[in-house]
């Protein structure tokens, strides 16, 4: 499956793309506020890559490569915590350093929204941002997510536990939001798992 716009096209990462994931995460800036990361090896990001389909399969992660047109890959974006019964998922993107502010967030946005919200017949999109990282707020508001309240002790990054804000988008505030007026095509159908258009 494939996701294009006007600049980025979204696809499954493979095994030739784990140097250029290595590249963009082994910096400690990009991978802050997560529970993995730095890379400090290729075999890292090779070992994601490799457990990709059976997450997808199983309803787990369904993560692809954001690939620019001018630049080719510049980060990850992709949907998880997915509930078939509730029909919604949460959003999460990461971006090598030298893109941040560049516009990427915004239209990769769009296309994992248009893909949620029109292709697989999800009701709610979330996200989350550490409660210190004011930066990640203010793209997600930007985008038209709504801010819902702060989750205490809520994430782990090593021996650190972040309190972090949580996000959310509904169909029908998708509808309205900037993220609408962004060209989406989808190329291929999606896992099973993940299409919840005939309900749980």
């Amino acid at each position: 499956m494939r996701i294009a716009g006007p600049r980025l096209t979204l696809r499954y990462p493979d095994p030739a793309d784990a140097p250029a994931l290595f590249a963009l995460a082994r910096d400690p800036a990009v991978t802050r506020y997560f529970s993995w990361g730095p890379y400090t090896d290729v075999a890292q990001p090779a070992a994601y890559v490799e457990g990709l389909p059976a997450k997808r399969e199983a309803g787990e992660l369904l993560d692809f490569l954001v690939e620019d047109a001018e630049h080719g890959a510049v980060g990850i974006t992709g949907l998880s915590g997915l509930s078939r019964r509730d029909r919604r998922c949460v959003v999460g993107s990461w971006f090598g350093h030298r893109y941040w502010g560049s516009g990427l967030n915004r239209e990769s946005k769009a296309l994992i929204a248009g893909l949620a919200f029109a292709h697989l017949g999800m009701k709610r999109l979330g996200s989350y941002a550490a409660a210190v990282n004011g930066r990640s707020q203010v793209a997600l508001e930007r985008i038209g997510f709504r801010r819902e309240g702060t989750l205490l002790d809520f994430h782990r990054h090593g021996d650190r536990v972040y309190d972090v804000v949580s996000f959310a988008m509904t169909r029908a505030a998708w509808e309205r939001s900037p993220l609408r007026t962004v060209t989406v095509r989808v190329e291929g159908a999606p896992p099973p798992t993940w299409d919840v258009r005939g309900g749980a």
